[in-house]
């Protein structure tokens, strides 16, 4: 039952560090002068984060040679996508 705890702790810290990782962005951006981006792609930018995270929790625990392969390929999706989610719209 001691296990279930850990998740929670585990969950509640992973959403602390994601929160400060917001923030760390939002201050980088300020320093920058950079526009911020519209909420619908903030939003889109978030969840994609937040599908990485947890796409690198999953490849720090599988130890199948064919989940790493795919989550490798969907890692490398995911960073794709956030580079044309944080490109400047022309």
């Amino acid at each position: 039952m001691g296990d279930a705890g850990e998740g929670l702790v585990d969950a509640e810290t992973r959403a602390a560090d994601l929160r400060a990782e917001r923030e760390e962005e939002k201050r980088r951006r300020k320093q920058r002068g950079a526009v911020p981006l519209d909420p619908v792609r903030e939003r889109q930018v978030r969840s994609l984060e937040l599908a990485r995270s947890e796409l690198q929790r999953q490849a720090a625990q599988t130890e199948n040679p064919r989940r790493r392969e795919q989550i490798a390929h969907a890692l490398a999706d995911l960073e794709q996508r956030l580079v044309e989610a944080t490109a400047p719209k022309a």
